[in-house]
């Protein structure tokens, strides 16, 4: 894998140094740090991006993905081409500003992502609280920007592999003037080249059910939701709505209450 840095001089102007290793060695504010991964918030030129740094992922995490027949997310790459793919087809999502890679060995390469901070921002699942007591309309509106997107996003063979309430967002300033315009973010495990009605689409869409079904989405939104969205067979709505429960009672085990409860001690 050759080396890849695309850095515009708006941004290497206030680095020091190496600008990819400057980009790597970047401080800011921890939304996300995992072995081989940081997200940050962080201050260039007096503005504020969101940086994602990998720093290699090693052959056990390689091998352990290939075992479980699922694609290895190497570096920021995935999410460079992901991003691009979304503009292409008229998705919002988070600006691409700067990338870089650097390696050729997959388990040990380092690459970034720099994107722009979309600002205040509100998410769908913020957006969802209350859900029983909002008015019609409001939830109708909502239901149907999501299932859209997620039909603009799946009939174009991509697949989110995160496709929760939380990773759609609006920016808070549109939102407030009487604008739904929906932000997918969070897009390093992006798949690209997918059947519509393959098993990752029905992964992203029981993701999607089990954070609705968290918020109090009822029968009525499901079907409001399947209005709008692809036409798909009865045998995939009934592998979503399995999937979906399932991944419900998951959530709410003790055994992983507690794992999320460490998760989110880390980043104090």
């Amino acid at each position: 894998m050759a080396d890849i840095q695309q850095i515009p001089d708006s941004v290497s102007t206030h680095l020091q140094g190496d600008p990819f290793t400057a980009m790597m060695q970047l401080q800011g504010k921890a939304f996300r740090d995992v072995p081989g991964r940081k997200t940050l918030q962080v201050q260039i030129g007096g503005k504020s991006f969101f940086v994602k740094q990998h720093f290699g992922v090693g052959w056990g995490e390689i091998f352990k993905n290939l075992f479980s027949l699922k694609k290895p997310v190497l570096g920021a790459m995935t999410e460079v081409a992901a991003i691009q793919k979304l503009d292409a087809i008229g998705i919002p999502n988070t600006p691409l500003v700067a990338y870089g890679q650097r390696g050729c060995n997959p388990a040990t390469m380092q690459s970034f992502v720099l994107t722009e901070d979309l600002g205040d921002i509100i998410t769908a699942e913020e957006l969802s609280e209350g859900w029983l007591s909002k008015p019609a309309e409001s939830r109708q509106a909502l239901i149907q920007a999501l299932a859209e997107l997620a039909k603009k996003l799946h009939g174009a063979g991509l697949c989110h592999r995160d496709f929760y309430l939380c990773h759609f967002v609006v920016k808070k300033a549109e939102f407030e003037q009487g604008k739904l315009n929906l932000h997918l973010i969070d897009l390093h495990r992006m798949l690209q080249g997918q059947s519509s009605n393959g098993k990752p689409v029905m992964k992203d869409i029981a993701g999607l059910f089990f954070s609705g079904l968290q918020v109090g989405w009822g029968a009525e939104d499901l079907a409001l939701f399947k209005q709008h969205y692809l036409p798909q067979s009865d045998a995939f709505w009934t592998q979503v709505e399995s999937r979906s429960k399932a991944l419900l009672s998951k959530f709410n085990s003790q055994k992983f209450q507690a794992r999320l409860a460490a998760d989110r001690e880390k980043l104090k």
